[in-house]
């Protein structure tokens, strides 16, 4: 099986080699702007969009980058416009793409070539440029992508195809229920602790954000309180990445099938427990399994997250539950932890489907699976 997989490096550019990059981020920049009043323009005469080989075209006559950089900013452009009209028509809210200025151009790309990786990574047009491998990078490279981050560092991530021989996973099923008092709640009892990230940091992201606040506008100071900002934010970023990296390895390797739910990470962020759910990263979490999972030889299932809380694993009853009521007392005589008794449910779930409604993938697996048949009709839980 053939599969898509990314390799981040950090890059040590020489100044000289930094100030190009500048360049090369400026330039993107003054094409993406060009190419976008282009596309307006176009459309107002001839109430069509151009086509991407014209969009090619104009990329030739107007910049002095490498031929491949410039063709993907003309990429990118024609992705955010198809990307916009498949909004529009699932009935989503989304605008017209926008002028950007040199702040928000952040990376540029060679999509095929134009870049060669040895000890060193040879640029072309740029010479070569001290790179940390600290990991070895497998398969045929794609693209490469440099890559400014707000702290100031500089990175090339490469996407290669990989082929892997998935193993095979003889480990038990589990069912997780995801949270915030605990970051997962296994059904066999075991508990994956929050290490609340966020909490930890947040009197050195205060003291940091205050110094940058009182700071003069355009001034130096201003700037270089911005990158501790910046850092402080990074390092919160790093150890919660690390985090989900290894708990999610642990996890894949452990079991043959990791049942959750189908949370909708996006509408529960916009609530009052939108910090903490945020600095949870589930949804990052949720994409690590899955992607690990295939060569680890295990499957994630999503089920229908509605009633895990408030359904009895024993009995089935459905009984509506507060949020501060952490423990489940069933008149069953069931008496355990809230997510305990929520990540049994999801297991039961996962298993009542078919082997084919597991493989369809989360969207059509989810519609119609772990249908309650509730003892009364509940609202769904906050």
């Amino acid at each position: 099986m053939i599969v898509i997989r990314s390799w981040k490096y950090r890059i040590y550019p020489t100044k000289e080699q930094e100030k190009e990059f500048q360049f090369y981020l400026y330039e993107c920049k003054n094409l993406w702007n060009f190419l976008l009043e282009y596309t307006k323009e176009h459309y107002e005469k001839t109430k069509r969009f151009p086509t991407r080989k014209q969009l090619y075209t104009l990329t030739k006559k107007k910049t002095k980058l490498f031929s491949q950089v410039s063709q993907n900013v003309a990429d990118k452009l024609v992705k955010a416009l198809k990307g916009m009209f498949a909004t529009k028509k699932k009935g989503g809210k989304v605008g017209f793409p926008r002028f950007k200025p040199t702040e928000r151009m952040k990376s540029f790309t060679y999509p095929q070539f134009g870049f060669k990786l040895n000890k060193q990574l040879l640029l072309s047009k740029l010479g070569e440029i001290q790179i940390k491998k600290h990991r070895e990078l497998k398969g045929k490279i794609k693209t490469l992508t440099i890559k400014r981050v707000p702290s100031g560092k500089w990175c090339a991530v490469f996407t290669s195809e990989v082929e892997i021989t998935p193993r095979c996973n003889k480990g038990a099923k589990v069912g997780i229920d995801l949270g915030i008092q605990n970051f997962g709640y296994l059904s066999n009892d075991s508990v994956i602790i929050n290490p609340r990230h966020l909490r930890k940091a947040e009197n050195k992201l205060k003291q940091a954000q205050k110094s940058f606040s009182g700071k003069k506008k355009g001034s130096k100071n201003r700037r270089k309180a911005k990158l501790r900002v910046a850092r402080a934010y990074e390092k919160v970023t790093n150890n919660r990445r690390d985090f989900l990296h290894k708990t999610s390895r642990k996890l894949v390797n452990s079991y043959s099938l990791l049942a959750m739910e189908d949370l909708n990470v996006n509408g529960l962020s916009k609530g009052f427990l939108a910090k903490h759910i945020l600095d949870c990263s589930w949804a990052e979490f949720r994409e690590m399994l899955h992607y690990k999972a295939e060569e680890a030889g295990s499957e994630v299932v999503l089920v229908n997250p509605a009633h895990t809380s408030q359904e009895c694993s024993s009995c089935g009853l459905i009984r509506k539950k507060t949020l501060a009521e952490r423990w489940h007392n069933c008149s069953c005589g069931a008496i355990m932890h809230r997510d305990l008794n929520a990540a049994k449910n999801i297991l039961k779930r996962a298993l009542g489907l078919s082997l084919g409604d597991r493989h369809s993938g989360s969207k059509q697996a989810t519609r119609g699976r772990g249908e309650v048949k509730p003892a009364e009709k509940m609202p769904l839980p906050l």
